[in-house]
């Protein structure tokens, strides 16, 4: 086996471990900062086990704004610390921990008053140099003339001049989980579809967790020094379970994002737009913009949260007044929903510490991190740690992750390089070779290798021609997929990047699985009428005006592993 491929044969494999070993630290939750800290333990040394009730970086961390940033508005709000330990993790993971994941962006900001440009330039400049050394280009000045070259589809009066400056960013979903493969290459245990359902107990400290494997109902109970809860927006009711309140509080908060076609936007750069809350992107996404985000209190349904009429029209309204050729709704090709984890407090004043991040040892045994933001997951990971080492008898080595490359990092450059050579041997153009090198690095060998006894695995996925049928093969055999809408979602980018959001790729995708993972037919039919149903009830949640609507909509849609779980009688 491969240390780091999360097939059915090492899922099984982990689920001996989980019922027979005893781990120095077990990691609750599959986003980002989980595997993060599940890599941070595995490169001490620690013996470590990662559980995830449902997929890795199904939740916030596979609905952000896709962006490796410091933050150029926490600036304004003088939040200097914050601003600086992201623009040096950016710094870290586009250069040393993952450059085939990170990538650079640049950005417009439209002036719209001449004596907003000293005031701006004074910022972005702080921006460009607070973190240290950057690899990114400095910021231009541009006149209006000079703006609207690089950006014509602004009006020419939303704006007086500009400012050109350079952020980056990733596809969150797959660099989650990247991370998470990357922790299992170190030896630790990751396992999805495994829920956490009791907590275990030695007299006053936690001892560990009893879980149910979601996909057979089957349940056992996993032991550990410590347990570090790493559940995002769910960190409250993981406290509640585990019996304490803990020191801190997490809000949900909703951001929306939508995708349009590239060619509905003409400009050569992104944008960064103020408005009277907080900021608009309009983000380059391959051949998509994305444009977001809203930041609004959510109290539904925390797995699937719901985008309204209201939020997408807010969008549109903001976006719409800088633009020559207005969007509409018809333009819109695909919409996600995520949740901010952002932290209350007791005194729930929430504006001041939202986007940093708290440790708290709530009780022997247990530690919990929430807040925080995106691109300082593995600070985070780091914080969270050094916490749970006051639980862990031996002796904890430091934190070595600023160190420690993600998987495909390894010889990405010089693959890039050899786009073309690559390209020939398999018939592929060097375009998608190199399409490929920024979604797998170094990793693309043993991807393309599944093609060679069945070269139909190169031919596009029906319905999404920027994605191989080998995509589909990779990420059941190595990344852990286990239903379509693990495909679809996250492993691909395929629910947002196509207006039919993948409904007409589900059945192709449905019968690769199907074989790979021994489905009979009434499950191959019930996992490809799941996504379906799922996709309707999106589209039907984003023509009502209130979340109420909105998720009553959103959650009469089948999720896959409730139905599993259903099937099985267990839930």
């Amino acid at each position: 086996m491969e240390p780091s491929r999360l097939g059915p044969a090492e899922r099984e494999a982990a689920w001996e471990r989980l019922a027979t070993e005893r781990f120095d630290v077990v990691v609750v939750g599959g986003g980002v900062v989980g595997v993060g800290a599940a890599l941070d333990a595995a490169t001490r040394g620690l013996t470590v086990a990662l559980v995830e009730a449902r997929d890795l970086a199904s939740g916030t961390s596979s609905r952000s704004s896709k962006l490796f940033h410091g933050g150029l508005r926490y600036l304004e709000q003088l939040d200097f610390g914050l601003v600086r330990e992201a623009l040096r993790e950016r710094e870290l993971s586009m250069t040393r921990l993952a450059p085939h994941l990170v990538k650079p962006v640049s950005f417009l900001y439209p002036l719209t008053k001449h004596w907003e440009r000293p005031y701006v330039t004074a910022g972005i400049t702080l921006y460009d140099t607070i973190g240290g050394t950057s690899s990114l280009p400095h910021q231009k000045q541009l006149t209006r003339s000079g703006a609207l070259r690089m950006a014509p589809a602004l009006k020419r009066d939303a704006l007086v001049g500009a400012i050109r400056y350079y952020d980056a960013q990733a596809d969150d979903a797959r660099h989650t989980m990247m991370v998470a493969r990357t922790a299992a290459q170190y030896g630790a245990v990751v396992r999805t579809s495994t829920q956490v359902v009791d907590f275990l107990h030695e007299v006053d400290r936690v001892a560990g967790v009893r879980v149910r494997d979601v996909e057979t109902g089957r349940e056992t109970e996993v032991r550990g020094h410590v347990v570090v809860n790493c559940t995002g927006v769910w960190t409250d009711q993981m406290q509640h379970a585990a019996g304490t309140r803990g020191r801190f509080k997490v809000k949900a908060s909703k951001g929306v994002h939508f995708l349009v076609a590239r060619d509905r936007i003409p400009s050569d750069v992104g944008m960064i737009l103020r408005t009277e809350k907080s900021v608009l992107f309009v983000i380059p996404w391959r051949n998509h913009w994305i444009v977001g985000t809203t930041d609004t209190d959510w109290h539904l349904d925390l797995a699937h949260p719901a985008a309204t009429r209201h939020d997408i029209d807010y969008l549109l309204e903001h976006i719409n007044s800088v633009l020559v050729t207005p969007l509409s709704h018809d333009d819109i090709e695909g919409v996600y929903a995520g949740l901010r984890p952002l932290l209350a407090g007791e005194s729930e004043e929430t504006s001041k510490l939202s986007r940093e991040h708290a440790v708290s040892r709530v009780m022997p045994g247990m530690v919990s991190i929430a807040g925080g933001k995106y691109t300082t997951y593995r600070v985070m990971a780091k914080d969270a740690l050094d916490a749970a080492a006051e639980d862990i008898p031996a002796r904890v080595a430091p934190s070595i992750t600023d160190r420690v490359p993600l998987i495909g990092a390894d010889g990405y450059f010089a693959l890039v390089n050899q786009a073309e050579h690559i390209g020939l041997r398999y018939g592929l153009h060097p375009h998608r070779i190199r399409h490929l090198l920024d979604r797998y690095g170094s990793l693309l060998h043993g991807l393309l290798a599944m093609s060679e006894d069945d070269k139909s695995l190169l031919e596009p996925v029906p319905g999404a021609p920027d994605y191989l049928k080998v995509e589909v093969a990779y990420a059941v055999a190595y990344e852990g997929a286990l239903h379509v809408d693990d495909v679809l979602t996250r492993r691909t980018r395929i629910s947002i990047e196509y207006a039919h959001r993948g409904a007409e790729s589900a059945a192709s995708v449905g019968d690769q699985m199907a074989v790979l993972l021994g489905w009979d037919e009434a499950t191959r039919e019930r996992e490809v009428r799941s996504y379906v149903e799922r996709v309707e009830a999106e589209r039907r949640s984003q023509t009502v005006d209130t979340d109420e609507e909105a998720d009553k909509l959103r959650i009469s849609a089948p999720d896959p592993r409730a139905e599993r779980l259903a099937a099985l009688g267990t839930a």
